[in-house]
């Protein structure tokens, strides 16, 4: 029973739970903006009352493209808020406290005599066999 206290009381596990609950309430918010505002904004410059009420019929099967819209439109909203409120300052936060690393010693040199690549531990060219002075 402790592991699964544990388990519970992790601290991933309840950010994740409050992301879900936050989501989905930002998610009503949105549907709500989209249906309430949105659509009668657009079908005031388009003539139709309610995006809700558009569909076709074929074989006696209703197609509801209304409905789709609207949740089409619902999804890009929270799609841009999302990217705009959430993952910007969030990358542009990280990058700003990412540790800069140091560029990498170079892992070959190059042969005095013949001028190809070799290792750097290298105490003969591999190429043209001469024999090389040793690199601090």
């Amino acid at each position: 029973m402790r592991g699964f206290r544990d388990f519970i009381l992790r601290g991933n596990v309840v950010d994740l739970a409050v992301a879900v609950v936050i989501g989905a309430a930002f998610g009503a918010i949105v549907n709500a903006f989209v249906k309430d505002l949105i659509t009668p904004l657009i079908a005031a410059i388009g003539g139709q009352p309610d995006f809700s009420g558009i569909y076709f019929t074929i074989n006696n099967s209703k197609f509801l493209i209304g409905d789709f819209l609207n949740t089409l439109i619902s999804f890009l909203i929270i799609a841009a808020v999302i990217y705009f409120f959430v993952v910007l300052p969030v990358n542009k936060l990280m990058a700003r406290f990412k540790p800069e690393v140091a560029p990498a010693p170079e892992e070959t040199r190059e042969c005095p005599y013949c001028t190809s690549k070799i290792s750097r531990a290298a105490s003969r060219c591999a190429f043209c066999t001469s024999q090389l002075e040793p690199v601090a």
